[in-house]
Order: C-alpha cells, then sequence, then structure tokens
C-alpha cells in the first residue's frame, strides 16, 4: 500500500444532513481502507451517474493501481524495485509513476528544494520512512552520507525511462494521496456525477451541490492534541485540500521535540513554530505539494512564498502556548477575511 507517513490531522469533511425524501437525488457513499488510512466518497446519485457498485469498483480499482505503482510499503511495486536499482540504472514505468515524478520536480524546482522527492533514505535514518529502524536522532555525519543520494537532479526520465544517477529513493508520500483524490473524482466526472466529495487519508476534493442546494463544507480543525475542534469551516467547489501538520506526528529525545517534516536542505526536521498550513488548489495533487512545501519553509518564508505565487493558504502558527492563524489573499478572496486570531 502506498501508505501515509501521517495521519490527516486538520481537514474533516462534514457530516451530510439530508432530512426525509424531500428530493429526488440522493447522496450516496461508500469508505474503505487505502495508504495505511481510509477513503471516502460522497456523491449526488443523479440520473446521469453509473451505479453505486460500480463507482466503487472503479475507485478500488484506482487505488490498487496507484498503489502497486508507487508505495514505498511493498517491495513489489513500481517505485520499489526502481529504489532497490544500482546508480547508472534505468527503468519503464507507468503513465501514473511519471506523473508523479513531474508534479515532484516541478514543486521541487519552484520552491528551490524545500520539497524533493528523493528524501527517503532520510527519512528512514530519522525512523519516518517505510525502512526506518524506529525513531532516533543520527549523528551530523550520518545526515551527511544520506544526503549524498538525495536530490532531484539525479533522477531523468528518458521517454518512459526513470534513471537515477545516484543510488536515490524516491517516496510519493509527499503528494500521493491528492494524485489519488483527483484520479478519483476525474473518474465520478467521467461516469456522470455532477456532485461529490472524495477524501483519501485527509486530503480532500469536492465539487457540485448537495440534493438540498447546499455546498459541500469542510473543516479546518484547530492544531490540539486532545480534542478535534473546528477552527474554521469553508465551502468547497471545484476544489482540493490538503494539510501539513506536525503537532500530532514526532519524537521527544531529552526534552526536544522531533518532527516528522523533514527539510531536505538540512537533512533534519523542522525547527519553526508553524504548526500547521492548509493549502487549497483546483489540483488537490498540487495542494498536498504546496502544504508540504510551505510546512517545510516555515511561517514568514512560508507566507511570502504563497503570496508572491497566489497560493490559497491557511497557516496556523505557535507563539507561546497559544496559536495564531494568518491567511494569504487568495485564501482570503475564496472564503472571506478574518482568518487572523
Amino acid at each position: 500500500m502506498v501508505r501515509a507517513l501521517f495521519q490527516p490531522v486538520i481537514v474533516a469533511a462534514l457530516a451530510v444532513a439530508l432530512t426525509g425524501c424531500l428530493f429526488q437525488d440522493k447522496v450516496e457513499s461508500f469508505v474503505g481502507p487505502t495508504m495505511g488510512s481510509t477513503y471516502t466518497v460522497k456523491y449526488v446519485a443523479g440520473s446521469g451517474a453509473a451505479d453505486k457498485a460500480q463507482l466503487w469498483r472503479d475507485t478500488e480499482s484506482i487505488l490498487a493501481e496507484i498503489d502497486k505503482q508507487a508505495s514505498t510499503y511493498r517491495s513489489d511495486s513500481d517505485i520499489e524495485i526502481f529504489n532497490a536499482l544500482p546508480a547508472g540504472e534505468c527503468m519503464a514505468m507507468s503513465d501514473g509513476v511519471r506523473e508523479l515524478i513531474r508534479a515532484g520536480q516541478l514543486l521541487s524546482e519552484e520552491s528551490d528544494g524545500a520539497l524533493d522527492l528523493t528524501i527517503e533514505p532520510l527519512l528512514d535514518l530519522w525512523g519516518f520512512g517505510p525502512h526506518g529502524k524506529g525513531e532516533q536522532v543520527p549523528t551530523a555525519e550520518e545526515i551527511a552520507t544520506a544526503r549524498k543520494n538525495v536530490g532531484h537532479r539525479y533522477l531523468q526520465a528518458d521517454g518512459e525511462q526513470l534513471c537515477k544517477q545516484r543510488a536515490v529513493q524516491v517516496d510519493f508520500n509527499s503528494i500521493a494521496a491528492g494524485y489519488a483524490v483527483d484520479r478519483v473524482a476525474a473518474m465520478l466526472e467521467a461516469s456522470g456525477v455532477t456532485s461529490y466529495l472524495v477524501e483519501i487519508t485527509g486530503e480532500l476534493k469536492a465539487r457540485g451541490f448537495k440534493p438540498e442546494g447546499a455546498p459541500w463544507r469542510i473543516a479546518i480543525e484547530a492544531p490540539l492534541d486532545t480534542e478535534r475542534v473546528a477552527q474554521r469551516v469553508v465551502e468547497l467547489d471545484g476544489l482540493g485540500v490538503s494539510t501539513s501538520g506536525d503537532y500530532r506526528n514526532y519524537f521527544e529525545r531529552d526534552g526536544v521535540r522531533f518532527s516528522h517534516t523533514l527539510d531536505p536542505q538540512t537533512g533534519a526536521p523542522i525547527t519553526h513554530h508553524l504548526a500547521a498550513v492548509t493549502v487549497f488548489d483546483p489540483s488537490t495533487l498540487r495542494a498536498d505539494g504546496l502544504s508540504t512545501v510551505l510546512m517545510v519553509m516555515g511561517p514568514e518564508r512560508g507566507l511570502t512564498y504563497a503570496a508572491e505565487r497566489n497560493i490559497a493558504a491557511f497557516f496556523v502558527i505557535r507563539e507561546g502556548q497559544e496559536f495564531v492563524s494568518k491567511s494569504t489573499e487568495a485564501f482570503d478572496e475564496l472564503f472571506g477575511a478574518g482568518a487572523e486570531q
């Protein structure tokens, strides 16, 4: 399975509320396990849509295909077979894997390396990766050694072939769930579904309206360890949404907190005060990657980066024992001002 390195912590779909049989169309749903977590599909079963059983089968087929292609938690996946190759080797890859590679390389170039799909050796070293040997604090020498095989520049695509100059290992966990959401959403639309909400391991996309005319709504949760509290509720139509956060995914050694989010430039966990960031974009894959980019950058650099690129983002920042939220202009244009608290 393409196992998520962390569970969804901020964004949650609000429950569908329907009363009686006032509307001819109704909301159907189905759920299942995937990527070390779960998925949920809710949709309006209009007259032009395929039947539920077919949509469910098609969803499961898409997720199984992505798992076989991109999982770092099964040795027979395409990407794990590639990861096991030595430097200088090439391997034919599916369209899906090549799309993920292209998306990751673009995000890496745009962010000056804040996102890097070849970070797996560092994740394993700290105990967060699929081949990690438990949470640990490596030495500077160990980090420097692992970083020798980290870098998108060591990956090259040649037609259907993916090649490696060094013994890099690719990890898609920063974008795979968003990609899966987009794939399932596209399938639903091709199958005649015009209104839906798709959630996979916490990444979401919604389009259209429920039978009573209400939009799909999601909650951005406050970053609390002990309870789930909605900090902001927004309406979605045609947007994907992804959150990255570190407040539930970390370990401590000698009173020092080590986040699961690593900065590829240092090879170490982030140390700034950004607790979580939520990104909205028509592409859930891109929202997924951008939330990681901004989480790595931190509050000041991340806010500047998002503002310059018109990214709709909502930041939750630690200030002592409290949290302060800030949003970009693009977010306020979509959902209204008043995000800062």
